[in-house]
């Protein structure tokens, strides 16, 4: 495998990926994937969503937190490891395997439209310019991950094209993902949120689990929640941007170790005192 240029402090990566906001579309992304039918059915037979979703939502998010802030081509080489025996045939008699190039790239590159999608609902939506650096940034992470190049859009406009024709054509209402919407509804609030942000997780009158089940609805495109089934209404998503504003105020007022997850924070931190140190080095 090539040498990739690691993430580090000045990248999109570096200051967004380890942000607790991510939480906030942590579901959405998963039922995105699960809508790809080999993604779908390997997580039925091999997930532990539905036993265990924090704790499968806690490695899922330590496991990313290194692809950026730590050895990320280690962690890209153990995740293909751990897929490696991943495979098996469906309730339709279709043969899927994890590491299937256009399945290992849908579960990668719609992550990026989800970062859109956190930026649009709970933060500062992104120029265009900011759209293309991050996906270069995204493609970048592809490499690291070792999903292949071929499956993977050259540019911003290709990679819209691309999502739009996987949506239409290719994603499907499938069981695993209309279960982890089932799931996510009975769901408390993630372990180790910070509390400013579980206020707003819970509010008055709404269960934890209700919420989680209507953020993940409302912050779906528009096309995925009609092949999906799901109801949406305009006094929903009125209410969806009033949280949203509530957490783009609230998320940069946060202290450094409140706003980012342990291995983000100490990761950012370090390279704090590195570049401190080296300027003291440089004038001594």
């Amino acid at each position: 495998m090539m040498d990739v240029e690691p993430f580090g402090p000045g990248s999109m990566h570096w200051d967004t990926a380890g942000e607790y906001r991510n939480l906030l579309v942590a579901g959405s992304a998963l039922v995105l994937q699960t809508m790809h039918p080999a993604v779908g059915a390997a997580v039925a037979e091999h997930s532990t969503y539905k036993a265990d979703p924090w704790g499968r939502l806690t490695r899922t998010l330590a496991s990313v937190q290194k692809w950026v802030y730590a050895d990320g081509a280690a962690e890209g080489q153990r995740l293909r490891q751990v897929h490696r025996s991943i495979s098996g045939v469906d309730e339709h008699g279709r043969a899927y395997h994890a590491l299937n190039g256009e399945a290992w790239a849908w579960v990668h590159l719609s992550l990026f439209e989800r970062f859109i999608a956190l930026n649009r609902y709970f933060g500062t939506p992104l120029t265009v310019e900011q759209e293309r650096r991050l996906y270069a940034e995204s493609r970048q992470l592809g490499a690291i991950l070792q999903v292949p190049e071929r499956e993977m859009p050259a540019d911003l406009e290709g990679f819209w094209r691309y999502f739009a024709d996987m949506v239409a054509n290719r994603l499907e209402a499938h069981p695993t993902a209309l279960d982890v919407l089932a799931v996510l509804r009975g769901t408390p609030a993630p372990p180790g949120l910070p509390r400013p942000l579980r206020r707003l997780w819970t509010p008055v009158g709404v269960g934890s689990g209700e919420f989680n089940h209507f953020v993940t609805v409302g912050t779906l495109p528009p096309a995925v929640r009609k092949k999906l089934g799901l109801r949406w209404t305009g006094r929903e998503e009125r209410r969806l941007r009033h949280l949203g504003h509530a957490v783009a105020v609230l998320t940069p007022r946060l202290p450094e170790r409140l706003r980012y997850m342990p291995i983000a924070y100490h990761a950012r931190k370090a390279a704090r005192t590195s570049r401190r140190l080296d300027r003291q080095l440089r004038s001594a």
